[in-house]
């Protein structure tokens, strides 16, 4: 069963979050994830929601996601994406 990651992400400091893009992007795939939606143009079509930036990954299954958020590879994108920038992050089960 896939997982999806979803993010909600305010971005305070561009150049930081630019670095964290580029090692995030490296553990996500070592843990077989792939980007589905990466900060593209959102439209609200119902209610309030209005995330400035939204990432959504896709994992094979829950305990990768999982692996992936707790990895040794994610570590240092983690900590930076921490300091600049404020997140909302969930853990979706799919069909």
């Amino acid at each position: 069963m896939s997982a999806y990651v979803i993010v909600q992400v305010t971005v305070q400091d561009a150049a930081a979050y630019e670095r964290y893009k580029t090692l995030a992007a490296a553990s996500v795939a070592v843990y077989g994830g792939r980007y589905i939606v990466r900060g593209g143009r959102t439209e609200v079509l119902e209610g309030s929601w209005r995330p400035a930036r939204l990432v959504i990954l896709e994992f094979p299954d829950p305990a990768r996601a999982r692996e992936w958020w707790g990895s040794v590879e994610y570590t240092a994108a983690k900590e930076i994406r921490q300091a600049c920038a404020g997140t909302e992050m969930l853990l979706a089960e799919g069909l």
